[in-house]
């Protein structure tokens, strides 16, 4: 614990191929009005990132504990996460991309609402958006409400999460459990969280998220291509992602006898949810329309998918080669 009482914070500036943004993220974590360690790991980018990152931090001699590291090879997002949970020495881990930049406050305000909730496991943030130049695109959005629970993830259905970007989580939720495996941290993380205990998000924007083309929420969702093709290929990568998180899920369930019998039983509910999701997509991309109607069935059945459910039942009267058009 720190001497406020608030626990210790590990502030994870994780890069990859970041080099023209790396500094200001790292002046953001610098920044912060709470004395922390700041881990920047860069994920073997190969373009100047790591060097980037040891110029700015060169003879620091600051409040803050810090170090430069690069992977031996490049992890992905969720393999680096886990590789730093394990080196790190806080009770709670903050991320901040290389690309993003954090308000001087964000670790303090994190930490606050962990101390004073005990239970929550992640905590999150509303940002502003920021294009390639800092400057605002959108403020104050992508939050969720002051607090979330497993119930309330199965009534919303929109499989929307805490942003990861905007995460403080506690260490456990990666050194106490199976190890993440996927493309994407954000809901895994969120779900784990309810799992466990609770998840909040503060209304106040905490950090500039910056937009651009590499964004890794911009490439799952990618809609630049208004044609079967785009809709084809961002659907494959989002239902390979929501059995990730299904899976996680049940891992997470499998490794936590602790678990009371109704959170377990909401936790493999979320994870059918994810499974049911990702059915509807493949069944609409890849088999005749007659074998739609069971996954599209049980979706209208389950509270949180039946507006989704509804909406792609529309598409059996259409041929495929309308759909993602507009």
């Amino acid at each position: 614990m720190s001497a406020r009482g608030a626990p210790s914070a590990s502030v994870l500036v994780i890069a990859y191929r970041m080099r023209a943004t790396i500094a200001e993220s790292i002046a953001s974590a610098l920044a912060q009005t709470v004395p922390s360690e700041i881990i920047v790991s860069d994920d073997s980018s190969g373009d100047g990132t790591f060097e980037a990152a040891q110029q700015v931090l060169a003879g620091y001699a600051g409040p803050h504990r810090v170090c430069v590291r690069s992977t031996p090879r490049n992890l992905g997002l969720c393999a680096h996460l886990v590789e730093l949970a394990a080196i790190a020495t806080g009770e709670v881990l903050v991320f901040l991309a290389g690309d993003d930049v954090a308000y001087p406050q964000r670790v303090e305000r994190l930490l606050a609402q962990m101390h004073a909730h005990p239970e929550t496991m992640v905590v999150g943030s509303a940002v502003d958006d920021i294009d390639v130049s800092g400057r605002i695109l959108a403020r104050a959005v992508r939050g969720l409400p002051g607090q979330v629970d497993q119930r309330w993830f199965l009534r919303r259905g929109k499989m929307a999460t805490v942003l990861g970007a905007s995460m403080a989580v506690r260490r456990r939720l990666l050194t106490e459990l199976p190890p993440l495996q996927g493309v994407v941290e954000d809901n895994m993380l969120s779900l784990r969280a309810v799992l466990l205990g609770s998840c909040r998000c503060i209304a106040e924007p905490l950090l500039g998220y910056r937009r651009h083309d590499r964004n890794l929420n911009d490439w799952m969702f990618d809609r630049s291509g208004a044609d079967w093709a785009g809709y084809e290929r961002r659907n494959r990568r989002v239902l390979a992602m929501y059995r990730d998180i299904a899976a996680d899920q049940e891992r997470c369930v499998a490794a936590s006898p602790q678990l009371s019998g109704e959170r377990r039983a909401l936790a493999l509910e979320l994870a059918r949810m994810y499974r049911l999701e990702a059915d509807m997509r493949e069944a609409i991309l890849d088999r005749p329309r007659r074998q739609w109607l069971g996954p599209l069935w049980r979706g209208l059945r389950h509270p949180g998918l039946r507006r989704k459910s509804a909406e792609r039942a529309l598409k059996l009267l259409l041929p495929r080669r309308w759909f993602g058009r507009g």
